[in-house]
């Protein structure tokens, strides 16, 4: 997990973990930014941060579950829609995945 913080505020987030304890694919998670800070690089900066990470480097497959305010975000940092499904799945997310 790591946090963006301005002063002693925590203004973003996001988490990184193996995916099913898979060694080869993982998933990010809990990747939020406060409404007040978005469109200032904080998401950028979470996932550049998450795509140095040893779960992402060590992964062939990464996936991440997207709120439909999100899509577009992880599609301008390269993820796209898992198996080519753009609906929303019964956890009420869309899921997009990245391959290295």
């Amino acid at each position: 997990m790591y946090v963006v913080c301005d002063n002693s505020r925590i203004v973003g987030c996001g988490a990184i973990a193996a995916y099913w304890g898979s060694k080869t694919e993982s998933i990010l998670l809990t990747i939020f930014v406060l409404p007040e800070y978005q469109g200032r690089g904080i998401g950028k900066l979470i996932i550049r941060t998450l795509e140095q990470d040893e779960f992402f480097l060590r992964a062939n497959r990464i996936e991440i579950p997207a709120s439909i305010t999100a899509v577009e975000f992880y599609k301008k940092m390269g993820y796209d829609y898992k198996d080519g499904i753009t609906e929303i799945d019964d956890e009420q997310v869309y899921r997009l995945e990245k391959f290295r």
